[in-house]
């Protein structure tokens, strides 16, 4: 049934083993300090974690530069830490999904070393080699004014290979079926340790042909992982990152059975920061209808911010022009022309404003994403280079290094200046604070999962007759869900009309102020400025008389 799939519903949890915790007191996060800190992340809401890449590594490109996929790197703890973790994740009901990055390996790989040092060697054809350099070798680059290049030359192989990354991650050549067959074991090797699915890597490069790299993508491959996860675990899933247009979107979810059973929303997540910066909301709400229609097995995964720059490329120029001028004005906050290097509090400034962004998180048709930290408004350390800005340690305390770690020097160093420095920013104190953005997500987290029609049911535009106002009613089983969100500075009032049994009452799911229709059947709310509301059609007992719960949706 629809309502076995867990990953319709849930709340995720992104994070970086090497900024989360350190168990060991080494400056680095490792796998015994996130297991200290899973009953944080279990009276937070958290139902899934997504860990980002942490098999052996040089670390060149925060572990996505890969040397063993079979492993763990020493960093982070063993193989055995990795059983221990999952052991304690279980106990608290939480599941897991991993980064897989497949698309390309670490230069420093034995497959890439060998294919290197032996033309005959099995592993030559795993990789995408030219003997003389392309006529397109400058172009496609992932990260402009980084990358030089996506073919360089190997003085050893005497030969060009191909890299849409940087260039110490050759891409791996996916048209080879002993490379595709390798995949497969991966996956099956941590589906085995029990891990829930995977968050697939740059899933546009990996189905690229290698003959003719921006070709006709082979959606084949994808099937093939698709159905070898679906084999070797029925409930398992694969949550896709691909920066496509809505009218490439249904390609990449098939038709629910053989493709990806997620993918990151990130048409709507760069339409929803220009209304935020703008305070122009149409053009969200097109960018929510052109992504409606998806397989009914499949789920959007909505998110704000994640361990890359805010991408806003696919924003018109004005309108791009808009958001870095609002939250990204100095050159220092832009990244490769396309994006900003900051994280959600310190781009939004005002509390209010932030509490509006991840109140339409949870409001928005999907399962939501959060990034580590940005539960109790962490900021950036413009200092570090490109990326890393968004990728400090993780503040729990006053304490020395912000509680995170008792060594001299930590993996990033722990803000420690200016508004958001850990003296100020910290789970600890935000934890005592009843006022605290921490504890105001939490309610939230709370009040998401109280509202089951977000993930399950179908949704609709209400129409306030006030620019800037986003109104939606999500549907499900006969009950509905009523959210509504100010982009505006200024307060406004808007007029809702609702139709059919029990939308004469709307009772408010975040504080006691309900609205009851006036005669002719029209609700009048009130929105301060950058305000939200969150109601349910007719009251908790009304849902409860219309409808017997939900079936379980642990399976």
């Amino acid at each position: 049934m629809i309502e076995d799939l867990w990953y319709k519903n849930s709340i995720i949890y992104s994070l970086d083993l090497d900024t989360f915790m350190d168990g060991n007191g080494d400056g680095v996060g490792d796998l015994p300090g996130l297991i200290n800190r899973l009953d944080y992340l279990h009276s937070l809401g958290v139902d899934v974690l997504w860990l980002a890449p942490f098999q052996p590594s040089p670390n060149r490109d925060n572990g996505y530069d890969i040397t063993d996929y079979y492993g763990v790197d020493r960093r982070y703890g063993s193989s055995g830490d990795f059983v221990e973790f999952m052991n304690h994740a279980r106990k608290r009901g939480m599941r897991i999904i991993l980064d897989l990055v497949v698309n390309h390996t670490s230069d420093q790989h034995p497959w890439f070393k060998q294919a290197c040092r032996d033309p005959q060697s099995e592993y030559r054809d795993w990789y995408l080699w030219s003997k003389k350099r392309p006529s397109g070798w400058n172009k496609g680059m992932v990260f402009p004014g980084v990358q030089k290049a996506v073919w360089t030359r190997h003085p050893k192989a005497k030969a060009y290979y191909h890299h849409r990354f940087y260039e110490f991650q050759p891409d791996l050549n996916m048209d080879n079926p002993h490379v595709r067959a390798e995949i497969r074991r991966i996956m099956g090797y941590w589906l085995q340790l029990g891990v829930d699915g995977f968050r697939v890597d740059a899933v546009p490069f990996i189905l690229e042909p290698s003959q003719e790299p921006k070709g006709e993508l082979n959606f084949e491959y994808l099937a093939e992982m698709r159905q070898f996860l679906q084999w070797r675990a029925g409930h398992a899933a694969l949550l896709g990152e691909a920066n496509v247009a809505p009218k490439d979107t249904r390609r990449y979810f098939g038709d629910g059975r053989d493709g990806l059973n997620m993918m990151f929303n990130f048409w709507v997540n760069q339409h929803l920061f220009y209304a935020l910066a703008s305070g122009d909301t149409k053009p969200l709400e097109d960018a929510l209808e052109a992504t409606r229609q998806i397989p009914d097995a499949t789920q959007w995964a909505m998110f704000l911010r994640n361990h890359d720059e805010l991408d806003i490329d696919r924003l018109p120029k004005q309108r791009r022009d808009k958001v870095f001028k609002r939250f990204g004005p100095e050159p220092g906050m832009q990244l490769y022309h396309r994006g900003i290097r900051r994280r959600l509090a310190s781009m939004l400034g005002d509390r209010r404003h932030l509490e509006l962004a991840n109140s339409m998180l949870f409001g928005l048709p999907g399962s939501p994403v959060m990034r580590y930290g940005d539960e109790i408004g962490m900021g950036e350390d413009l200092s570090l280079k490109e990326r890393d800005a968004v990728r400090t340690p993780m503040q729990w305390s006053s304490e020395r290094n912000g509680g995170f770690s008792t060594a001299r020097k930590t993996v990033h160093p722990v803000i420690s200046e200016g508004p958001y420095g850990y003296q100020s920013i910290n789970v600890d104190a935000q934890r005592r604070d009843p006022g605290s953005l921490l504890n105001w997500m939490i309610k939230m987290i709370r009040v998401r999962k109280e509202c089951p029609e977000i993930g399950w049911g179908e949704w609709a535009l209400l129409h306030t007759g006030v620019p800037g106002v986003l109104a939606m009613c999500y549907s499900w089983r006969g009950n509905q869900v009523v959210v509504l969100h100010n982009f505006n500075r200024q307060p406004q009032q808007v007029r809702l009309v609702m139709e059919g049994e029990g939308c004469e009452r709307l009772v408010s799911l975040l504080d006691t102020d309900d609205s009851k229709a006036n005669r002719k059947g029209h609700h009048d709310i009130a929105l301060t400025a950058f305000g939200y509301k969150w109601f349910r059609v007719g009251g908790l007992n009304y849902a409860l008389r219309r409808e017997p719960a939900a079936p379980d949706e642990s399976h």
